[in-house]
């Protein structure tokens, strides 16, 4: 039964991070960078104005799930 625990966390983890990928990689970056030094650095959001903090609020919370279940998969390894 323990076994049939790790696989299902597992791919909800495998999970997670993919979507935490994904969700860094659709955030506004702080300061322009390298894309503004090459004219990428305009002022246009594709979702709007208010998203950032939207983003920041999810990956957070994404982290949170990220850590818990490593965490917890690191113990049920450990067990074996």
């Amino acid at each position: 039964m323990s076994h049939y625990i790790f696989y299902v966390l597992m791919s909800i983890f495998i999970f997670i991070c993919l979507f935490m990928i994904l969700l860094v990689l659709i955030q506004k970056g702080r300061g322009g960078g390298l894309a503004s030094a090459f004219g990428g650095g305009g002022s246009n959001t594709a979702f709007g104005s208010k998203t950032g903090d939207v983003l920041t609020w999810a990956t957070s919370i994404v982290f949170g799930v990220f850590v818990i279940l490593a965490v917890v998969l690191n113990l049920l390894a450990n067990r074996w």
